[in-house]
């Protein structure tokens, strides 16, 4: 299903911005019968464009004061120990987000820590102890623009 109708990206837009919304709901935002809303966002789920649901969660009231987008750097794209750093990475609670890039970093985390010295040990017990990792950047997220 490469080719979505505008029907189609309508009810995408709609169940990106509210995963929640009761079928009979989202088939009276686009104009179709439930019936066929219904059939509408199951063959986008059998097709693969909607992958699944998920909840957004308040990092603040989760405990997860500090936020950081850390650019990481690799010492060799040695095929094992890159397959060890993301066995690694997808383990930790800590990293929200991992993108592998072009560029100057290899990789991008999206981190979160209850404060800097979490973040801290973060860094020194475990990302600096994989052993692919030549370096990491942290920028701190100030704000969400958009998430």
């Amino acid at each position: 299903m490469s080719d979505l109708t505008e029907t189609d990206k309508r009810l995408v837009d709609i169940l990106s911005r509210d995963s929640r919304i009761s079928n009979a709901e989202l088939a009276d935002q686009v104009g179709l019968s439930a019936s066929s809303c219904w059939r509408r966002v199951r063959a986008l789920e059998d097709s693969g464009v909607i992958r699944g649901y998920t909840v957004t969660l308040d990092d603040e009231k989760m405990g997860f004061g500090f936020k950081s987008i850390v650019h990481v750097q690799l010492t060799r794209h040695d095929p094992d120990k890159v397959s060890a750093f993301i066995r690694a990475i997808r383990e930790r609670e800590e990293v929200r987000a991992c993108y592998a890039t072009t560029g100057q970093s290899d990789y991008h985390l999206h981190v979160v820590c209850p404060d800097l010295a979490a973040y801290n040990r973060f860094l020194e017990d475990f990302l600096f102890r994989i052993p692919a990792v030549a370096s990491a950047q942290t920028n701190l997220i100030l704000r969400p623009i958009k998430e």
